[in-house]
């Protein structure tokens, strides 16, 4: 999960209230918080607008710990990966040359939002996301190809909100969601 950003002012998005909600559930989970307040700050947090009505919410709550990022990496050759496999919070893809294949189509997504980062010179790049989740790649930066990608005109609330970042050199990505 990640901490709230610092403008307190600022609009709160979908993936702020459900990292809220998470660090709620996983209090109560470990009795820092009681079922009566478990409540009330719900209640705060689902009503709130901006970040900065969803402080007192989760004042007083245990530090979070940073999450780790993990690190896909090959200098040369593909990076693919598919099938079931457990995505972390925070996925970091290098590679100099080579085409990467992310499928997250079958793979278990514990967390409402995943920030991928791609920092790729030579080489395609494929992420098949599952039906329901919801696509941000606006601090992508390309060099060469624009990035290919159809949102779904409908899709099922509660799926997770992707959000790929980073560099690409010489290079298209195609993001498409998953057909089943």
């Amino acid at each position: 999960m990640t901490s709230l950003p610092e403008k307190s002012s600022s609009p709160l998005s979908e993936g702020d209230r459900d990292t809220a909600v998470q660090r709620l559930r996983e209090a109560y989970a470990e009795e820092h918080i009681s079922h009566e307040e478990l409540d009330e700050r719900l209640q705060q947090v689902l009503t709130a607008r901006t970040r900065g009505e969803l402080e007192p919410a989760l004042a007083s709550l245990p530090a979070e710990n940073p999450p780790t990022t993990s690190t896909i990496a090959a200098a040369a050759g593909r990076i693919k990966r598919h099938g079931v496999w457990r995505v972390p919070r925070n996925l970091k893809v290098e590679s100099a040359y080579g085409n990467v294949h992310l499928d997250l189509s079958r793979a278990v997504i514990e967390h409402p939002v995943v920030d991928i980062e791609l920092q790729l010179g030579t080489g395609r790049a494929k992420i098949t996301v599952p039906r329901d989740a919801v696509v941000e790649f606006e601090g992508l930066n390309t060099v060469w190809k624009d990035t290919r990608y159809r949102a779904r005109r409908s899709s099922r609330p509660g799926g997770p909100t992707i959000r790929i970042s980073g560099t690409m050199g010489f290079g298209r990505l195609k993001i498409r969601h998953a057909r089943r």
